[in-house]
């Protein structure tokens, strides 16, 4: 299976249409936190940053880090991998993680990716784990 098709609770909210919520995605599907709930909290602590108080247009890497900080969640490179870049089905062993990819954050559980499309393709950067 390439990924498994996941708003992460963001149909529940009412929200509709496109946006930059991946990372809220990302947050609510791996940590178990209701859409709305991981909305607010980056919102406010993309606020505190000084960024914009929104989740909606994106999330800088200093932000999401500090909001999975308090989940007790830790950056983790991406696995070696000879020949090729790695992928999210290289994070198989880590259990339930948040992998960073160009432009966008994924929940991944046990190597498959839980979005609202198939980014199963695109290289891994690292990922965010359960400390």
């Amino acid at each position: 299976m390439a990924y498994v098709m996941n708003d992460g609770g963001k149909a529940a909210t009412g929200r509709k249409g496109k946006s930059g919520d991946c990372a809220v995605r990302a947050v609510a599907i791996a940590t178990g936190t209701d859409y709305e709930t991981a909305y607010r909290m980056m919102a406010d602590e993309a606020a505190s940053f000084g960024y914009k108080k929104s989740a909606r247009d994106g999330i800088h890497m200093d932000v999401i880090t500090s909001v999975l900080k308090k989940f007790g969640w830790a950056w983790v490179a991406a696995p070696k991998i000879s020949g090729r870049k790695a992928r999210c089905a290289d994070l198989a062993e880590k259990g339930t993680v948040i992998a960073r990819q160009a432009k966008h954050f994924v929940a991944v559980i046990d190597g498959t990716p839980h979005d609202i499309f198939d980014c199963s393709d695109r290289m891994v950067y690292g990922c965010w784990a359960k400390a």
